[in-house]
């Protein structure tokens, strides 16, 4: 893959919010393979999925996986990498997350750091479950919520509690911020203390989104848009779909002169299976 292809993650849905929210927010497999198919079209390589129980809430349920990752599989096909989330959401706890990893097997995950990196699991647990990521090939995204994130990964990666592999990390920008509203400004600590060869992205909250995203594509990250974390448009309107947001990005990579990257060329950067 060319060096400066901007990978464009979107995340639909989040574990949180609701129709009330956004009446185009997909909350069924149906629903997520047809914001899949808008999003590819619109420039989107990848999906960051999260799936509901049927009273709408947050859930990690292997079958439920399952059924969404083939409801959009046969929306898209082989033309997007399907990322699942392993968020606890304060519902779940790491061995409850791992296991479910183990059990779907996906192409392609997102793990919190902080939330595997608990005593019970130890750095052990943590050595065993990331070493079994690299086993299966599965393309691994690590979330760090701040630069005390970023530093404790360094840490764990340079004494070998965790390995070499294609890993993916995600910088997520105001967090903990006051109204939980990101800044550009904040992509710029992460880049400052990245120091390993891992490529990154970032994902922000609110209308400042397409900002950190235009900042963190100028500085050669990646991004991942969508209504999980920002539901409007960089002109503070109410976004019409996940969609839009999906093309804003893309404006800012035309702006910046980078090609798009496709799920192939993710598929042969990160040798996901």
């Amino acid at each position: 893959m060319t060096q400066d292809a901007l990978i464009i993650m979107v995340a639909p849905n989040g574990a949180y919010k609701q129709a009330a929210d956004h009446p185009a927010l997909p909350l069924t497999a149906v629903g997520l393979a047809q914001t899949a198919k808008h999003c590819l079209n619109a420039g989107a390589a990848m999906l960051h999925l999260h799936i509901r129980d049927a009273q709408g809430r947050h859930s990690l349920d292997v079958e439920g996986y399952r059924d969404a990752i083939r409801a959009v599989k046969a929306a898209v096909g082989d033309a997007m990498v399907l990322q699942i989330t392993s968020e606890a959401a304060r519902v779940y706890q790491a061995p409850q997350q791992m296991a479910m990893v183990h059990a779907v097997r996906p192409e392609a995950v997102s793990v919190g750091l902080r939330e595997l990196d608990q005593p019970e699991v130890g750095e052990g647990g943590l050595s065993q479950f990331f070493g079994w990521l690299v086993r299966e090939r599965v393309m691994t995204q690590v979330i760090l919520y701040d630069v005390a994130d970023l530093r404790r990964w360094q840490n764990l990666r340079q004494r070998g509690v965790i390995g070499d592999a294609p890993w993916f990390l995600l910088f997520v920008l105001g967090r903990y911020s006051v109204g939980q509203t990101s800044s550009p400004k904040e992509v710029v600590p992460f880049v400052a203390a990245h120091d390993g060869p891992e490529p990154w992205a970032v994902c922000a909250f609110g209308a400042a989104e397409n900002a950190c995203v235009v900042a963190a594509a100028a500085l050669g990250g990646h991004v991942r848009v969508g209504f999980e974390n920002n539901l409007r448009l960089k002109n503070d309107t109410l976004a019409p779909n996940n969609e839009a947001l999906v093309l804003q990005a893309v404006d800012a990579a035309h702006t910046l002169g980078r090609p798009l990257a496709s799920a192939h060329d993710i598929r042969q950067r990160f040798g996901a299976h």
